[in-house]
């Protein structure tokens, strides 16, 4: 069980492979709110996906007593809550597993049968590290990125979608896609606007190559005024190459990343979901150190983190900005991470250029 956020469930996904190969005849079940349910529906280590949507009030309660008994009846041996908040351990509870493992968490602790500490202060350790502790009275072995991937598979009608709309905006199979994802829902992730603008302008600057500016429904006007502001700076010859292609479900989002020569994003949910890819990523961190939420995935495949190390206020819980200028993203500039994009551009297209020069050595 792990409800929401959706970086938070694609972290759960090495631990699903690890349950399944611990136990190859098991049945197991997801269980997850709607809006992270697209990581998980085509996991196929997993027998079912069992979505909950979250109410308030008494129709919320009713349907979380519904859903409990509807648990308890389904038998399970084992239930194990990733999420820890106070609705996934009364659905663990209800669910009246034999073995419950869950984090010790204050006034909740005596509903699971075996507990795990959490330590509260912000530790510079990997977060699929700190749910895999769930998984240490199991006696599976320790992860590793390149052992233990994240994963989410490519949804076949998703990719369909995806492809007639690039088809429709006039994208040509040999150019190069660069998804700049905009977060700037909250201060603590808003990385400054200007520079996603400049960003954007200078990769859309080169022939061959496209620049996609994806958000959430909450950026939506903050991406549409990406998209304005550096098609303004571009010559008008060259400001088709900034695209807007309206809103991607998750789904779609991790079809385009497939077929993507680049990612750019701060620390959220499509980060993560790039991660499941082989794309380049460029990571901004902000508040949370890249320790804790870097890519995790096979070392080999290329990714650059951007931070700014040596703040005695970093990491922080996201509450109160002490400085008061977010100084962990404002300090982080445009050209910095235009560099780090075009050195994995280059370095793929070196890559490209050596498979087929093995594969045309081995025909």
């Amino acid at each position: 069980m792990r409800l929401r956020q959706i970086g938070d469930v694609v972290f759960t996904t090495p631990a699903v492979a690890a349950l399944r190969r611990q136990y190859p005849d098991a049945h197991l079940t997801y269980l997850v709110e709607p809006a992270a349910a697209p990581v998980v529906a085509g996991n196929p280590h997993l027998d079912a996906v069992m979505v909950t949507p979250r109410r308030g009030g008494i129709a919320g309660l009713l349907a979380d007593v519904s859903l409990g008994w509807r648990l308890r009846r389904a038998h399970y041996d084992l239930v194990i809550d990733f999420h820890g908040g106070p609705r996934a351990s009364l659905l663990t509870l209800m669910s009246g597993a034999p073995r419950r493992i869950g984090y010790n968490v204050a006034g909740r602790r005596w509903m699971y049968t075996d507990v795990v500490a959490r330590p509260r202060e912000l530790r510079r350790r990997h977060s699929v590290e700190n749910q895999w502790d769930l998984l240490e009275a199991l006696d599976v072995a320790a992860p590793t990125p390149s052992r233990n991937p994240v994963e989410m598979p490519v949804d076949r009608d998703a990719k369909q979608s995806v492809d007639e709309r690039l088809a429709a905006a006039g994208v040509a199979p040999d150019e190069d896609l660069a998804v700049i994802h905009v977060s700037a829902s909250s201060p603590f992730r808003r990385w400054p606007l200007p520079s996603f603008v400049d960003t954007v302008a200078a990769l859309a600057s080169r022939a061959g190559r496209r620049v996609i500016v994806t958000s959430g429904p909450s950026e939506r006007e903050a991406a549409t005024g990406i998209i304005t502001d550096a098609r303004a700076k571009l010559p008008a010859r060259d400001r088709h190459r900034v695209l807007g292609c309206g809103d991607f479900s998750l789904a779609e989002l991790r079809a385009l990343l497939e077929r993507s020569a680049l990612f750019i994003g701060g620390d959220s949910g499509p980060l993560h979901v790039a991660a499941t890819t082989r794309v380049p990523i460029v990571a901004i961190f902000g508040p949370t150190p890249s320790e804790r939420s870097a890519p995790w995935r096979d070392p080999a495949l290329l990714v650059e983190s951007i931070e700014i190390d040596g703040l005695p206020c970093r990491p922080c819980d996201q509450r109160v900005c002490e400085p008061g200028d977010f100084r962990c993203l404002t300090r982080i500039d445009a050209p910095r991470v235009i560099a780090a994009a075009e050195r994995l551009l280059a370095a793929r297209r070196r890559q490209a250029s050596l498979a087929r020069a093995d594969s045309q050595y081995s025909q």
